[in-house]
């Protein structure tokens, strides 16, 4: 299966009548695996923030979490494995796996924790095969 399908299908899956806005499987280094047509640009610098947080939790919290040119305050996660951050009625979720970050970016109707639910499981998932 390729990496675009894990995205298209997987993380850009209905849930609840609801889907993700956006959501890209992407290399601890930066490189892009696979993404949705709607993820937003982002620069090395908001990986190598998010990568940060990962090492040294609560890094982010003071600057906020980039992805973009759109700045989520960093709500609770769990150190060293997921940062979630929200912005208005919207927000993201980032999964680490052992190679990858799986991030995906959803708005009302959609809810924090569908969002949780879609990228952790698919992050667990990578982690279970090695990835």
């Amino acid at each position: 299966m390729s990496w675009q399908t894990y995205v298209d299908d997987h993380l850009m899956c209905e849930i609840d009548g609801h889907n993700l806005t956006a959501a890209a499987i992407i290399g601890q280094d930066g490189s892009v695996w696979a993404q949705s047509h709607s993820f937003p640009s982002f620069k090395q610098e908001d990986i190598n923030g998010i990568m940060s947080d990962f090492e040294e939790p609560g890094f982010l919290a003071p600057k906020g979490l980039y992805i973009g040119l759109k700045k989520y305050m960093v709500i609770q996660g769990e150190p060293g494995a997921v940062i979630r951050g929200k912005l208005g009625s919207g927000g993201v979720t980032v999964k680490k796996t052992g190679q990858a970050l799986v991030i995906g970016i959803y708005d009302d109707p959609m809810t924090p924790s569908q969002c949780n639910i879609i990228v952790e499981r698919m992050g667990d998932y990578l982690i279970d095969q090695g990835l």
